[in-house]
């Protein structure tokens, strides 16, 4: 209410003059049609409005006002302020305290609303906090003790290592390394959506390729999962962001690694789709459409609405994750002008679906210019 006053270029003061002296004036339309003691309450009804809306010393004069016009305009003798009777006298008096007992109880009523607010705000961003907290207090000390470990083994020198076992170790630090830094790119990642410092850089990807390299680096993960890539080979080249892509996939893909049984299948599918725009001059809008499926057991159908709400972990996940996957890939989806969707199959799994409207380019016209 107060943006609507600033934006309008009025203040709750020159508000609350404004409605009194108009409903006088309509009032005063039909004065002589109707009794003076309606239009009280008629006023009445206004300062009661006036308290929801503006604070307590704008409605106080408004009662103030109300009480006054009452009685100059519509109080017999008109035009003065002089009341012959206890009657009238005791209705103004009324009128006042009614009207001041109405805008002090509203008042508290939005201050104790208020308060109650920012209450459950704090609350719920403790909360959200605390969540993120408990999650990055094992998805980084993970890593960090693995780490910690192979580097601590790695420099006694009274123990004699085969170059396997070294090997192995020095494995370890790369993929610890590689974990930690994703979390904390996640949590980058976040703060950039947050700030809305986001500005998508458009080029010509081949999305099938920055699937393939993602499942490259992801291979550990996917070690026990079988991976479906795109199947067709004349896909042409889409003007997204690469780098926001590739983190779209890493994400996804990780969830998958982490959420679907051993085995699982994991299918990607990339199309391309032009539709017809009748209302803007038959425009042709061009889509990238990306589904990726899995065989697993499909999200819990009472919590499918949540999945991309930020810090959210389901109630049957598993230990570890900070909840900030997904909400990732929603943020920089949008911010190339995509959308994404979730739903379970028939079957249990889930499907992913991202639809871009991008520029295309066909590989054979790449190759001629």
């Amino acid at each position: 209410m107060d943006k609507l006053f600033q934006k309008t270029g009025l203040n709750q003061y020159t508000i609350s003059v404004i409605s009194v002296v108009t409903v006088s004036l309509l009032c005063l339309s039909f004065r002589s049609m109707v009794d003076y003691k309606i239009i009280g309450y008629l006023l009445l009804v206004l300062v009661s409005l006036q308290a929801i809306f503006l604070e307590i010393k704008p409605v106080v004069l408004g009662a103030v006002l109300s009480a006054l016009a009452l009685d100059f305009l519509f109080i017999r003798p008109y035009y003065n302020l002089h009341i012959d009777k206890a009657e009238d006298a005791f209705l103004l008096l009324m009128f006042f305290i009614i009207a001041l007992i109405n805008a002090v109880l509203t008042n508290k009523f939005r201050r104790m609303q208020r308060a109650i607010q920012i209450k459950e705000t704090r609350a719920s961003t403790l909360k959200l906090y605390n969540t993120l907290l408990d999650s990055l207090s094992h998805e980084l000390r993970t890593p960090i003790a693995a780490i910690i470990g192979s580097i601590d083994t790695l420099q006694q020198k009274d123990v004699n290592l085969s170059e396997e076992t070294q090997e192995k170790l020095h494995n370890e630090i790369e993929k610890a390394s590689t974990k930690l830094n994703y979390q904390v790119e996640n949590l980058l990642n976040m703060s950039r959506l947050e700030s809305g410092y986001i500005h998508p850089k458009m080029d010509w990807c081949d999305v099938t390729e920055i699937i393939y390299n993602v499942c490259e680096r992801l291979s550990d993960e996917l070690k026990y999962h079988k991976v479906v890539y795109p199947s067709d080979d004349n896909l042409p080249l889409f003007k997204l962001d690469y780098g926001l892509m590739e983190q779209i996939f890493h994400n996804l893909v990780y969830n998958f690694s982490q959420h679907t049984p051993k085995g699982a299948t994991i299918s990607f599918k990339v199309s391309y789709d032009v539709d017809v725009d009748y209302d803007v001059h038959i425009e042709m809008i061009k889509k990238c459409v990306i589904t990726i499926t899995d065989d697993g057991h499909g999200f819990p159908a009472a919590e499918i609405d949540r999945a991309f709400d930020k810090f959210y972990r389901f109630t049957d996940s598993k230990t570890g994750g900070t909840g900030l996957g997904l909400s990732i890939v929603r943020g920089f989806t949008e911010a190339q002008n995509g959308t994404i969707s979730l739903h379970n199959t028939e079957d249990g799994g889930a499907v992913f679906t991202l639809v871009f409207n991008v520029d295309a380019l066909a590989l054979n016209t790449l190759e001629n210019e």
